[in-house]
């Protein structure tokens, strides 16, 4: 098990720019990668970012591709997302999670956008 803890969310203005990290402890060594998805209101979860935790290989949706970056720090067990250019439908609870055997997932992190 991987236990995964977000910080970053808040209220911006559409054009504003937000930092998302996820703390990750517990067997993390045996991540294969780690990601963001998101859930909006009355809509399924859905896929941001992801990034290979040994290989660093991106992989982002193409509603955020060009504004959104996710990077990693191995030594911490950190990943991060950064995202520019928000747009009032990016608002949502954003998830940090993690493969392993099965999907880790962290708590959430709201994130609004207003227009």
């Amino acid at each position: 098990q991987v236990q995964l803890r977000e910080s970053g969310g808040g209220s911006v203005q559409a054009g504003g720019s937000l930092r998302l990290s996820c703390a990750a402890s517990g067997r993390t060594f045996s991540m294969d990668w780690m990601g963001w998805f998101r859930q909006a209101p009355g809509k399924e979860r859905e896929f941001v970012a992801r990034i290979g935790w040994s290989g660093g290989n991106t992989y982002y949706a193409d509603s955020v591709k060009g504004r959104f970056t996710i990077s990693r720090e191995n030594a911490k067990n950190m990943v991060y997302l950064q995202m520019n250019s928000l747009k009032p439908e990016d608002t949502a609870v954003y998830y940090c999670a993690a493969g392993v055997a099965t999907t880790n997932w962290g708590q959430g992190t709201q994130v609004t956008v207003s227009s």
